[in-house]
């Protein structure tokens, strides 16, 4: 993955004066430390009762809010023609991903939207070149993004915008009768993940967790063949987002304002779980035949960006107010319903080389990434790697239909924005719900509650409300054009 590929993390950044600048300012004392209500809906106390397995975490699960409307599993979108998106917040990530939306036949970008005009100027200006007409502009200030919902002639909302904002976008998409898709995390709080599992039952909208990193090649790869047994009967698997962001975290132009560094004096935990999350949920079939029942998590002290301010920033930079609580490294263990494990990591504070580690064990082998390597039998013996790139006859159809995808993250981005693009304009289940935006997003709070409570384990709700024994179909699809 290159450099710039590896800074496309759902954020903005740039000119000066915009939404995230004035929004850190409003929001910091009110949501800091444990404020952001952490404790919601069954985790009220830090210290959880002990788990003692998977039997015992399921039966001592706190009961589900009462469902409000029918459930979004296996519920398709309407189908259309021209899916017409509306895109919020215009930085590094929306910037960037705008091209996608207009590489993608049958996408008409209708409207975007973001507080700094030279942002929202720079992407109309890149949807007329793609040769639609000119999108709706809105720039009247951080809450402009509603007039942009209320329109009637958009099917489909983008949100790529500081996570401050993510929850409350997400949710006035939906109240306007918009399917949302938002960067991770979706939102930062237990009672905020329920509040968008019932609001989508409820409008019958989808709400989704984009930026998930379950459309690499590699990750579609190792979920077919996972699918096909080859790895015999899982037992674990490994996710991460390891990467040093110091540096962009202190740049004055990259960011939109602090508010990404900000969080590392509010929270302890896992802040950007969906990466490592999502590939590694959908190898274990999470909330399609198996559920994530609890995590366990564990920090080390917060160094890291205290060390790298005391080398680089100078006397009177606003960080040297800022009290870093953030964990340089986070650990936790999920156990799922059927016994399985799976370890998440979380460091952006100090120095070591990118990696999602994204690994799956079973009972006939494993395969580790960053490099790519797998070993598992018969192929494989004398505890020697083999060659993972000998088994592309298990590529996913988009990669074989798309062997060299424009866009970030190595191509995932795009397919990721094709095939969410196609579900919608054929009218068919989208791969991954709100059930999974919740489930992915959902060590965010806790793994800060297990931290404060020396490690104790922390229940996962179970956001399907027992759907999720059913087996059912994810991301492991076959190509509806050619059927």
């Amino acid at each position: 993955m290159n450099d710039a590929a590896q800074r496309h993390d759902g954020t903005q950044g740039g000119d000066e004066g915009s939404v995230s600048r004035r929004s850190v300012l409003r929001t910091t004392a009110s949501v800091a430390g444990a404020g952001l209500g952490l404790g919601a809906l069954g985790t009220s106390s830090a210290a959880a009762a002990p788990v003692r397995g998977p039997e015992a975490a399921t039966a001592d699960q706190p009961a589900a809010p009462k469902r409000q409307g029918a459930t979004m599993v296996g519920v398709p979108f309407e189908g259309r023609s021209t899916v017409r998106v509306g895109i919020v917040g215009l930085g590094n990530r929306g910037g960037s991903m705008i091209d996608l939306f207009l590489a993608v036949t049958g996408v008409q970008v209708v409207a975007v939207c973001d507080p700094v005009k030279a942002k929202a100027q720079r992407a109309a200006a890149k949807v007329t070149a793609a040769g639609q007409p000119a999108p709706a502009v809105y720039t009247n200030g951080e809450d402009d993004y509603e007039n942009l919902c209320k329109r009637g002639d958009i099917d489909f909302v983008y949100v790529a915008t500081p996570w401050d904002f993510h929850f409350q976008m997400a949710k006035t998409a939906m109240l306007n009768g918009k399917h949302v898709g938002v960067e991770c995390p979706i939102a930062l709080q237990l009672d905020q993940l329920w509040e968008l599992v019932d609001l989508s039952e409820r409008t019958r909208r989808h709400c989704m967790q984009l930026e998930n990193c379950c459309y690499g090649r590699n990750e579609m790869r190792v979920l077919r063949m996972a699918h096909a047994g080859l790895f015999g009967d899982l037992l674990h698997g490994a996710g991460a987002y390891n990467h040093d962001l110091r540096g962009l975290m202190f740049d004055p132009d990259y960011y939109e304002g602090p508010w990404r560094r900000l969080w590392h004096t509010r929270l302890r935990g896992d802040l950007y779980p969906n990466h490592g999350f999502g590939p590694v949920a959908n190898y274990m079939d999470i909330n399609r035949g198996d559920r994530a029942v609890s995590i366990t998590s564990v920090g080390s002290p917060s160094l890291g960006l205290a060390e790298y301010r005391e080398k680089n920033m100078p006397a009177g930079d606003p960080s040297w107010k800022e009290t870093y609580i953030e964990s340089d490294r986070t650990i936790s263990l999920v156990q799922t319903a059927k016994g399985r494990v799976i370890r998440l990591e979380h460091d952006v504070s100090t120095p070591h080389p990118y990696s999602r580690i994204n690994s799956l064990g079973g009972t006939k082998g494993v395969f580790e990434d960053y490099p790519a390597r797998i070993y598992i039998e018969p192929d494989h013996t004398n505890d020697s790697w083999g060659d993972f790139s000998k088994y592309q006859e298990w590529d996913h159809w988009l990669w074989k239909e798309h062997a060299n995808p424009p866009g970030g993250h190595g191509g995932m981005d795009y397919m990721l924005v094709f095939r969410l693009m196609q579900c919608m304009r054929l009218g068919l289940v989208p791969d991954f719900d709100v059930y999974d935006a919740a489930t992915w997003t959902s060590p965010v709070p806790l793994s800060h509650l297990s931290i404060k409570a020396k490690g104790a384990p922390q229940q996962i709700p179970d956001f399907t409300r027992g759907k999720w024994k059913k087996a059912r179909s994810g991301m492991d699809s076959e190509n509806p054009e050619k059927a």
